[in-house]
């Protein structure tokens, strides 16, 4: 797998037609490397475990979201960061979580670009090409550099809370912010302290199981926080949430959604 991904990086530098196609909005897209990705990694996961279900973003398309169930379940982004690998961004990765019992267990993404490895597994810790990756120092929002993702809403209503966010954000004050457009590497960044904090959700352009699973088991296993927006009492995350806030530590992750909460709602 990691070959082929590495190999199939270089197509949108190298001009070959990769044969985009809309998922219902221009923002929204597919191409041929996706879905070859993801036959690659569900035939390989089928050949060694065949009684397991597996949910990949091509294979569920425009269909509704199967359920979680207690089957164990290998949850695939075959390339998230989509506009960025069709524009030549470096910044995409391959993502492949699992669940045992509807829990996310372990995490597996390979950014071909960058040449990084990231592995997780619950209860074992997270790593970065085999190097293990320890907890940080925490930050107040003042001092964090925070990320966000716009997905793909474009409604004024949306684009308001969006925006206003992070207009709450800078007038609160932060060291910088930041928009890379994969959110399962904004995860592992976090992880990494790359990222102090990311966010998304605020107007329901939050992410989907894909974007969540692999890296929830990286960014925890680091020692990270990760919760809805909204749901202040909920300590387990749910990767079917809409809305996400990731952090070095609870008390940044509590900073942040005070701050953008003051404006923004209709959280999920």
């Amino acid at each position: 797998m990691i070959a082929y991904c590495d190999e199939k990086g270089t197509e949108a530098e190298s001009g070959q037609d990769l044969e985009i196609k809309t998922k219902g909005q221009p923002e929204d897209f597919c191409t041929r490397v996706d879905i070859e990705n993801e036959n690659l990694v569900m035939e390989g996961l089928l050949k060694s475990f065949p009684t397991h279900t597996i949910i990949g973003e091509e294979s569920v398309g425009n269909n509704p979201l199967p359920p979680l169930t207690t089957d164990p379940t290998w949850i695939i982004d075959p390339i998230d960061g989509n506009t960025n690998f069709a524009s030549g961004l470096p910044l995409t990765c391959v993502s492949i979580g699992f669940c045992d019992k509807k829990n996310p267990v372990i995490g597996v993404v390979y950014a071909p670009m960058t040449d990084e490895v990231y592995l997780a597994v619950r209860g074992y810790g997270a790593y970065r090409n085999g190097v293990k990756i320890t907890q940080r120092e925490t930050k107040a929002l003042c001092d964090a550099v925070v990320c966000f993702e716009f997905g793909y809403a474009r409604d004024q209503e949306a684009v308001d809370k969006m925006v206003g966010a992070v207009r709450k954000i800078l007038e609160h004050g932060c060291r910088t912010c930041r928009c890379l457009g994969s959110g399962v590497l904004d995860l592992c960044y976090v992880a990494t302290g790359r990222l102090d904090v990311v966010y998304a959700g605020v107007a329901g352009e939050g992410w989907k199981p894909w974007d969540y699973c692999a890296g929830f088991v990286v960014a925890t296993e680091a020692g990270c926080t990760m919760q809805p927006i909204a749901q202040l009492s909920k300590t387990d995350f749910d990767i079917y949430s809409s809305s996400v806030i990731c952090g070095v530590s609870s008390n940044l992750v509590q900073e942040l959604r005070a701050t953008i909460s003051r404006k923004c709602m209709a959280f999920a």
